[in-house]
């Protein structure tokens, strides 16, 4: 198979069909722009099978993913779009970045969800940027910013209504799209890879976090997520 494209998480292969590509899940892990890299045991299988859960719900109840199936326990084929250079980013509960740039206290509950989009560009940090930034960068236009808040802001209600099922928090959480055929997909992945994840109760940290802090039992935290949301 044809390398198209290899990052962090994941690698990305060429199929014997021109519209459809290969996605590797790798257990490679980087934090902090890439200053951090470490590896956790299963975690490709692991974000994988989530992604493939959230993927199917959303999928039920009318969002478009770029999911077409599972192939193995680390690969997913997918359709293949042109992804937007924009991260989309929900905020439900004050974390991480927010915390640092607004002086709020780690745990806030808002009083409504925030939505910020950065430009994907590692070699600038993927910056915070605004309306005028996407249009001046010419990477999505006004109509397609719109659809992207759209989306994003359906998805957090559908993820949250899921995810208090099994008592967990969806804190804030990380969204990349695609264009195909006219139409913009969801693509990537949803995993504790690209969300921060918190039991109801204990507010225990079910995601990435535990390896970007240090907190230890990254692997059994990925691995709990898979089991609780499985039920």
């Amino acid at each position: 198979m044809k390398k198209l494209y290899e990052g962090k998480a994941k690698i990305v292969y060429a199929t014997e069909s021109p519209d459809e590509v290969l996605i590797y899940f790798k257990d490679d892990a980087t934090a902090f722009n890439g200053l951090r890299k470490g590896t956790i045991a299963g975690k490709g299988h692991y974000n994988l099978a989530i992604s493939q859960i959230f993927f199917d719900y959303l999928a039920k109840h009318g969002v478009k993913t770029h999911m077409v199936g599972i192939v193995d326990d680390l690969t997913m084929r997918a359709k293949k779009t042109e992804i937007i250079q924009l991260e989309v980013v929900v905020r439900n509960i004050a974390a991480g970045s927010l915390c640092k740039r607004l002086g709020l206290p780690e745990g806030k509950e808002l009083e409504k969800p925030i939505l910020e989009f950065y430009y994907k560009d590692d070699a600038l940090g993927d910056p915070l940027v605004n309306d005028y930034h996407i249009e001046a960068l010419n990477v999505a236009t006004k109509e397609e910013l719109a659809e992207l808040g759209r989306q994003a802001l359906k998805i957090n209600e559908l993820l949250k209504e899921f995810l208090i099922k099994a008592n967990l928090l969806l804190v804030d959480y990380k969204l990349e799209f695609g264009r195909l055929n006219g139409e913009i997909i969801l693509a990537d992945e949803i995993s504790p890879d690209t969300c921060r994840f918190w039991d109801k109760d204990t507010r225990k940290k079910l995601d990435k976090d535990r390896f970007r802090n240090d907190l230890g039992e990254v692997s059994e935290a990925y691995k709990e997520m898979l089991e609780r949301i499985s039920l």
